[in-house]
């Protein structure tokens, strides 16, 4: 699990000269996650992790929690193993595609317009490559970091980290012993907007230091079954879809979070652009494809995402079902869960199928000035505010162990480039000169940890 001792320093090629092939050969290994157990898994992805390290020298720990739900780990040691770690870890999975959707063929990592397509392009092969660029320049150069680094390649983020993260916590918690830090995805990509005095173009990065809770929920109504042609006053999707319309028609109450008010805040410095608490919407336009996320943290959500009910058409069935995705601020777990059931009203069951923490980290700190740095040393006018990510990372489970995580997968993107929606959306894409400078960002990082 340890770093080759001792190997020589070589010739070696820049990190980010690489970045791109490897971006490109992660994407066309298909590791779809549909979260049942059908997939392909990631045993070849990690192979091909295994396969990249072990030709450097670096001996990595392959784990498998079931077959093919494989993980790959490795730890390089610092110069004073006596600091506490920092894991730098990414997850090999990725959500499916339906490739008739797209453009191009998603497994494909096809370069056009100066971007590399494919499904992880964006989460989160563009990370993986960009940690395993560095990684492999470390093994050739025989450069240690200043402190012991811990990297993971992760399977099953995308369906809750129970083959992967939390499997890895659970049961082989040493591979991360004396690690208290971590950074991972949604953060340090960047956004555009008019500067206040001049209208000029400002760039600012989002680090990430917070992100809500998950709870995955199962909605189950039961009624009774019969003859599409007779009348039914106790039809179970009637009852479902009754449940759905309430909880779809509630208005989550907004609460601000220290990082969003203070991503709110800077914003309106740098722009001029003042807001409310009740109307933030002109603020909010700055944040261009950025903004889905930011909104997502205002208030507790719950959207409906599947419905399972019946088999024929003239029979009304039994039970009718449907899967809810709920993300909850810090702090708001039960009080969420509490109003759903209520909401859901006496016919209808609420299923807790997933649920996992939500997590806060200080905007302050050695860690944080570093990432600050290493962003700014490679665009010096640009600023470095803080924001929540409205969905989650692998980051939950590490906090399990004591470990605070960020989100940083640095990437400076064009203005008009809508990133965010990219996230398990159609025509995923990342530029090439934004890999590459990534790849410079956390190298600079992993230098000065």
């Amino acid at each position: 699990m340890t770093h080759t001792a001792d190997r020589p320093a070589t010739t070696d090629i820049a990190p980010e000269s690489e970045v791109t092939r490897l971006c490109q050969e992660l994407i066309r290994i298909d590791t779809s996650n549909y979260g049942d157990g059908s997939g392909p898994g990631e045993r070849e992805a990690a192979e091909y992790v295994m396969g990249r390290l072990t030709e450097v020298g670096l001996d990595p720990t392959y784990v498998e929690s079931e077959p093919g739900r494989a993980s790959v780990v490795v730890r390089v040691e610092g110069e004073d193993s006596s600091r506490p770690g920092l894991a730098i870890h990414g997850h090999l999975d990725v959500v499916p595609a339906n490739a008739a959707d797209w453009q191009v063929d998603p497994f494909s990592a096809e370069i056009r317009d100066g971007c590399v397509w494919g499904r992880g392009a964006v989460d989160m092969k563009n990370m993986d490559a960009m940690i395993l660029a560095n990684l492999r320049h470390l093994a050739r150069t025989g450069t240690r970091p200043p402190r012991d680094l811990v990297f993971a390649f992760l399977a099953d983020e995308e369906a809750g980290g129970v083959y992967g993260s939390h499997w890895l916590t659970d049961h082989r918690p040493e591979l991360f012993e004396g690690v208290t830090e971590a950074i991972s995805e949604v953060g340090g990509y960047s956004i555009t907007f008019p500067a206040a005095e001049t209208g000029e173009p400002t760039r600012a990065y989002l680090l990430q230091t917070a992100e809500k809770g998950i709870m995955w929920l199962r909605l189950h109504a039961h009624g009774r079954a019969g003859h599409g042609s007779v009348p039914n006053n106790e039809n179970a999707i009637a009852r479902l879809a009754e449940a759905i319309a309430r909880i779809d028609a509630h208005p989550w109450p907004r609460h601000y979070l220290a990082s969003v008010r203070q991503l709110l805040d800077g914003v309106s410095d740098l722009s001029g652009t003042a807001y409310t608490d009740d109307d933030a919407d002109d603020l909010l336009a700055h944040l261009g494809g950025a903004r889905g996320f930011v909104e997502g943290t205002l208030q507790d959500t719950a959207n409906f995402t599947m419905l399972d009910s019946g088999y024929k058409h003239n029979v009304i069935p039994q039970t009718a079902s449907a899967s809810l995705d709920c993300r909850f601020l810090p702090g708001h777990e039960d009080e969420l869960l509490a109003t759903i059931r209520e909401l859901a009203g006496d016919l209808v069951e609420v299923e807790v199928y997933h649920r996992d923490i939500a997590l806060e980290a200080p905007f302050e700190g050695a860690l944080v000035d570093r990432m600050k740095a290493a962003l700014l040393a490679e665009d010096p006018d640009a600023q470095v505010l803080p924001y929540c990510l409205s969905g989650g990372t692998d980051n939950k489970a590490l906090a399990q162990l004591g470990i605070t995580g960020y989100g940083f997968a640095p990437l400076q993107l064009p203005a008009d480039l809508d990133f965010a929606p990219m996230f398990h959306g159609i025509d995923e894409r990342v530029p090439v000169a934004a890999l590459e400078f990534g790849t410079r960002v956390l190298g600079r990082l992993i230098a000065t940890c």
